[in-house]
């Protein structure tokens, strides 16, 4: 056989998929780049917008339709078993203000690129039963607009439509708006029968223990509040101490209580984290005690009972900040998840799939929330995980190494084959 039609091994083909994902991924992640190595990818803005319109020419290019619902969630359509559900997978590329390459991007570029090899390779992986969708989730992030992961809140039942485009940013335009300015708008629907997604740890398990891959096992619980400090404004120098309500101290107390109380109660067993992630002071100026302080408070714990009991401790003593700053505290939006287990079967055939290709993995749990978290209230869903370097998210220095990347890619891409040929749905029918 001459050389010009050798077909090549499978080992050049694993390295020419392994060569294509590094180059998208690179490609990706022009758009929104920061100088500190990260990107600016908020959802809605011009940037978001350009990197959805690249992902669709690159899913496009492979014989994907791609189609969006009212709310800006973009799903590129695999058809390979006509008239049958679909397997999604997927994550986000929107991303936080100066955050990292890796959140999310990675979830969407991987899910993309297994469906690829996946279809291109047919022959490896059993007769398909369901069809793949591979979803961007519309700000996932909720940096811009809140609360995060919004687009999966609304494929899910959880928050309504309406309610997200009419929901304003910082400047008062609204998701409506910002979807219109991007185009990526419409009225699409889907039927999905079970949902998968990977992304990176963010966080340091998975590289303290040498793991190469994170079976997620349960998301912990999660309780976030708007709060709003409200004070009277006034002179800095003039005013004396009895005569204040300040705001700014009263949101300071409010920060530090929460901080205290994830101290007080986390223990061996059960972690507490607390966090103040948004904070915004008016009128802002370097002689006015501030007249208002609306800020975000989040608890976390992976114990339902002791979330609850540091929930109601940090609202206790809310009364005692307000008599202590002389101010009144507003109670705003809530956004809540509980504690829970991702399905067990599908740790099982990831576990196995992990098995079959060497890989060194072993099971965790998500501090942080993923559209996942979501989704397997209303579908059979498999969290997984690569690592993080240093455990470093949200940040531009995060880093998720190639060989970590492309093992998930490989773990996704076997795992997926099993999921569309019916395992997956078949054993929770079973179980059922």
């Amino acid at each position: 056989m001459s050389p010009a039609t050798t077909r090549p091994t499978d080992s050049e083909d694993a390295a020419a998929a392994a060569r294509a994902f590094l180059a998208d991924f690179r490609s990706m992640s022009t758009f929104g780049a920061t100088t500190g190595g990260g990107v600016d990818r908020q959802a809605g803005t011009a940037a978001d917008g350009q990197t959805r319109n690249w992902f669709r020419g690159l899913v496009e290019g492979h014989g994907f339709e791609v189609r969006y619902d009212a709310v800006g969630n973009q799903f590129a359509l695999l058809e390979i078993a006509p008239g049958a559900p679909y397997v999604a997978m997927g994550s986000h590329l929107d991303s936080q203000p100066l955050g990292g390459r890796f959140d999310g991007a990675y979830g969407v570029l991987a899910a993309a690129h297994a469906a690829i090899r996946l279809h291109d390779t047919p022959a490896t992986a059993p007769a398909p039963v369901f069809n793949i969708a591979v979803i961007n989730w519309f700000n996932e992030e909720g940096c811009r607009f809140k609360p995060s992961l919004m687009g999966s809140a609304v494929f899910t039942g959880k928050l309504p439509v309406e309610q997200v485009l009419a929901t304003t940013d910082p400047h008062g335009t609204t998701v409506r708006e910002a979807l219109a300015s991007i185009g990526t708008v419409g009225d699409f629907t889907l039927d999905v029968a079970a949902y998968l997604e990977i992304h990176i740890e963010q966080g340091r398990s998975l590289e303290d223990h040498g793991l190469t891959i994170g079976l997620v096992e349960s998301t912990w619980g999660a309780n976030k509040y708007e709060f709003v400090v409200h004070g009277e404004q006034a002179h800095t120098g003039a005013t004396v101490i009895a005569d204040r309500h300040d705001a700014l101290l009263g949101a300071s107390l409010l920060v530090a209580a929460a901080r205290d109380i994830a101290d007080e109660f986390s223990t061996d067993e059960h972690a507490v984290i607390t966090s103040c992630g948004e904070f915004t002071v008016f009128p802002n100026s370097p002689v006015v005690v501030a007249s208002r302080v609306d800020l975000l408070v989040d608890l976390r714990s992976t114990d339902a009972e002791v979330l609850a009991t540091a929930d109601a401790e940090l609202h206790r003593r809310i009364a005692v900040i307000e008599e202590r700053a002389a101010v009144s505290v507003e109670r705003g939006a809530e956004h809540i998840w509980a504690s829970k287990a991702y399905d067990s079967s599908g740790l099982e055939l990831a576990t196995a799939s992990a098995k079959k290709l060497g890989l060194a993995h072993g099971t965790v749990r998500t501090l942080a929330g993923h559209d996942s978290t979501n989704m397997k209230d209303i579908v059979p869903t498999i969290m997984l995980f690569v690592p993080s370097v240093e455990g470093i998210s949200h940040n531009e220095k995060e880093l998720t190494s190639d060989e970590d990347m492309l093992a998930g890619v490989d773990l996704l891409t076997d795992l997926l084959g099993r999921v569309v040929g019916g395992e997956f749905v078949a054993s929770n029918q079973n179980r059922n």
